[in-house]
């Protein structure tokens, strides 16, 4: 996990170090399961899911990058607080 956190400092300026995004347009990643945040990871580098900065951010990442990055996010532990009244 240490390697993965070392990695998400590149990741920090819209994802956050601690995966709670810093902008709008960018997905938390905190607490997303190993498998999803790899696939996702792979969909970019591969082509198969584009957007203009990801596709360029996971074309340079190895195998064993994804795999710290997905470990490191995956390990963040977050909670969620429900509303006391539905309206």
């Amino acid at each position: 996990m240490e390697a993965g956190r070392k990695k998400a400092k590149k990741c920090r300026t819209c994802h956050g170090l601690d995966g709670i995004a810093r902008i709008p347009i960018a997905p938390h990643l905190a607490g997303e399961s190993q498998v999803y945040i790899e696939t996702q990871l792979k969909a970019f580098r591969l082509g198969k899911r584009e957007h203009e900065m990801m596709t360029v951010v996971a074309k340079g990442l190895s195998d064993e990058d994804i795999s710290d990055l997905a470990k490191w996010y995956s390990s963040i532990e977050i909670t969620a607080t429900m509303p006391e009244k539905a309206e």
